[in-house]
C-alpha cells in the first residue's frame, strides 16, 4: 500500500494533533484508574475510529468465572453482562454472587471511560475520514510540527477543486506539505525516543 507523508507547523493543525493525544492521555489514565479499581491491567484497545477499554488482564482462577468470562489467549478477561453462577451453591451464595456482580459492573460503568473518537480530530482537520477508514492514517506531534502518514494522497488545489464543484474530496490539512518518507521516520524515531 502507498503511504504518503505530510507535515505541518500550522498552528491550528498542530493544536488539534496535541489536543487528540492529550485527550488520549486522559483516557489510558482513566483506564489505569479502572484496573486499580478492579484488579488488574485494563486492555488498551482501538478500531479504525476510536480507542475503547478491552478486557482486564485477571488469573485464570475458576473462581472468577462467575463474574468474568474465561482469558483470551492474551490473558484478558470480559466482564459478563449476568454472572455465571454454579450449580449446587446456597440461595445466600447465589445472593452474594448477584451483589457482586452488581459491584462490579456499576464500577465499570461509574469509571470506564468512554470511547475516545480519533475520527472526530480527523474531521477537525478536514480529512475525509471514509478514506482513512479504507487507507488508513497516522498523525503525531513532535516539535511544535504535526507529521502525518496517510494511505492516500491530499491537494489543497485538488481539494479547492472538488469543494467548488460540489465533490467529495479526500480533504486537506491546514499548512500541509509532502514530505520524504525518511523525513518522516526521522521525526517518529525522535519522537519514539523522546517518550522512552
Amino acid at each position: 500500500m502507498q503511504s504518503y507523508h505530510y507535515k505541518s507547523a500550522a498552528p491550528e493543525t498542530v493544536a488539534i494533533v496535541v489536543d487528540y493525544y492529550q485527550a488520549k492521555d486522559r483516557f489510558l489514565g482513566q483506564l489505569n484508574d479502572l484496573g486499580k479499581l478492579i484488579g488488574g491491567k485494563v486492555a488498551p484497545m482501538h478500531d479504525v475510529g476510536s480507542n475503547f477499554a478491552g478486557g482486564v488482564k485477571l488469573s485464570d482462577s475458576r473462581e472468577l468465572d462467575a463474574h468474568w468470562c474465561r482469558p483470551d489467549e492474551w490473558g484478558f478477561r470480559g466482564l459478563r453482562s449476568a454472572p455465571k453462577l454454579p450449580k449446587g451453591i446456597t440461595k445466600e451464595e447465589r445472593a452474594a454472587i448477584r451483589a457482586e456482580h452488581e459491584r462490579l459492573q456499576q464500577l465499570w460503568q461509574e469509571h470506564c471511560p468512554a470511547r475516545l473518537s480519533s475520527a472526530e480530530y480527523w474531521d477537525r482537520l478536514s480529512i475525509n475520514t471514509g478514506n482513512l477508514w479504507l487507507c488508513g492514517g497516522i498523525m503525531f506531534e513532535h516539535q511544535n510540527t504535526a507529521y502525518f502518514n496517510l494511505g492516500f494522497s491530499i491537494s489543497q488545489a485538488d481539494h479547492e477543486a472538488a469543494l467548488a464543484a460540489g465533490q467529495p474530496t479526500s480533504g486537506w490539512i491546514e499548512g500541509a506539505s509532502e514530505i520524504l518518507p525518511s523525513e518522516y521516520q526521522t521525526a517518529r524515531q525522535a519522537k519514539l525516543e523522546a517518550r522512552a
